[in-house]
């Protein structure tokens, strides 16, 4: 027991505002308190041993308890705390750019720093209405991006993002964004309204890809800045693309002069087996966003990488790029940042999660055999279990079931047993799941076995 334990659950209480929570649901019972990690688990303030299979919050790609990463800071620290990159520079900053550009695709060699992903989100569609108005296109300033898709809370991350219900609260928002479907191919033929089922995924792939230019078609192409795209989209529970999406959506994109920007905050960094989503799939994006693995956590920090045609217009001498961030390419937080990508390289991080992905696959889908799991889906070291009440009709669960179950029972109860994951129902009901990029078999082993005995009692109360 943490000498503090009761002390640190009365000032949570009394104190600390924790985020996406409902605070009403820790009156009667402790606030978790984590107070130690140590490779791939976490340790709380009673002691008890949790394997993390979320990374955090897709974030620790290289574990818990790195002395290297904690070394960098404080090395960082002594030599300059703090200095901002408003018309200044210093040297964890310069090296840090000049090593994400040297990992990002084509031509995106522009590193715009931010503290985090949210920010990069802002500061992408900033830079895309700013671009245009240079460049003699003032109208086109509107964003396309996806049905359930989550972009960041602030006020134009949250205006692209695809969740009404996270919305509603905060409306009026920034105008001007647009939703197409998602690819969610377990429900195509909900999503395409019985013209697909997903048995043909590269039917369902164009067809996805080609709402983004009815989409573009109905708002007039001389008024849409960017399509906003996560590799593999989060909300919802992983939704990797069909074969042929992101080839096609780049097609239209430079068919109406629309920027590609790939939302890489979860993706970038090693959750797919690549440095970035985009390089994984094939596609050339004209802007990436990004951040959480980029320190793998040792610091806030995120990123706006763009492409050299989009820097043009500002590198003219009066011009300016009126936008940036206090806290923005800090010290500490680059010279972590550059450490990381170090080890990344130093430990084969990229080659473990290739090595290792068929078998973590292959061990989640030993779960489609319980009833209450209708669909296994994702990439690399990023996965989504989506769970059903009747598996050959694929019936969701309803508000209540939701309410009860999968909140009441399977996310309290995949606590208690040791695994830190997520059960989400902003789409369908799905528990995610993304471990740090070092785990292995013996980790997916005692993911699946948790999950297992969980599940199996969540379907008895359906």
């Amino acid at each position: 027991m943490h000498p503090d334990h009761d002390h640190l659950q009365q000032a949570a209480k009394d104190h600390l505002w924790l985020h996406f929570t409902r605070q009403g649901a820790y009156r009667d019972s402790d606030v978790p308190v984590m107070v130690r990690g140590e490779g791939a688990y976490l340790f709380d303030s009673a002691g008890k041993k949790y394997l993390d299979g979320l990374a955090g919050l897709f974030v620790s790609q290289l574990g818990h308890g790195r002395t290297e990463l904690a070394d960098a800071a404080a090395a960082q620290s002594r030599e300059l705390a703090f200095m901002p990159l408003w018309s200044y520079a210093h040297p964890p900053a310069i090296q840090l750019a000049e090593k994400v550009a040297s990992y990002a695709p084509g031509d995106l060699n522009r590193v715009f720093f931010t503290s985090g992903g949210g920010e990069a989100v802002e500061s992408a569609w900033k830079l895309a209405k700013n671009y245009f108005k240079l460049t003699g296109r003032p109208m086109k300033h509107k964003v396309i991006s996806r049905s359930i898709a989550y972009h960041g809370t602030s006020q134009g991350a949250l205006s692209i993002t695809g969740l009404p219900m996270l919305k509603q609260q905060f409306e009026p928002l920034v105008p001007s964004t647009f939703r197409v479907p998602n690819t969610n191919a377990y429900r195509a033929d909900e999503i395409t309204g019985g013209l697909l089922d997903g048995s043909d995924p590269e039917a369902f792939g164009r067809w996805a890809a080609d709402q983004i230019a009815v989409a573009i078609e109905n708002e007039g192409p001389d008024t849409v800045a960017a399509v906003f795209l996560e590799p593999v989209q989060n909300a919802g529970g992983c939704f990797p693309p069909p074969p042929g999406y992101f080839q096609r959506v780049r097609e239209i994109c430079d068919e109406y002069d629309v920027l590609l920007v790939s939302d890489e905050v979860i993706c970038a960094f090693g959750r797919l087996g690549h440095m970035f989503g985009a390089e994984r799939l094939g596609y050339q994006p004209d802007i990436i966003t990004c951040a959480k693995g980029i320190t793998s956590g040792y610091a806030p920090l995120g990123a706006m990488i763009a492409s050299d045609r989009l820097i043009e217009p500002f590198l003219e001498d009066t011009a300016m790029f009126a936008h940036g961030y206090t806290f923005g390419g800090h010290p500490v937080a680059t010279a972590v940042g550059l450490r990381n990508l170090q080890l990344f390289e130093e430990e084969r991080v990229l080659e473990n999660v290739r090595d290792n992905e068929a078998t973590f696959r292959a061990t989640l889908e030993r779960l489609l055999d319980l009833p209450i799991v209708g669909d296994v889906r994702g990439e690399g070291y990023f996965y989504g279990i989506e769970l059903v009440k009747d598996k050959a009709t694929k019936e969701s669960f309803t508000a209540e079931e939701s309410e009860r179950i999968l909140y009441g029972f399977v996310s309290k109860q995949l606590y208690a047993e040791g695994l830190y994951c997520r059960a989400d129902d902003r789409g369908d009901p799905v528990i995610q799941l993304a471990p740090p990029l070092i785990c292995g078999p013996e980790h997916f082993e005692e993911m699946e076995q948790v999950l297992r005995v969980v599940l199996d009692k969540a379907y008895a109360l359906l």
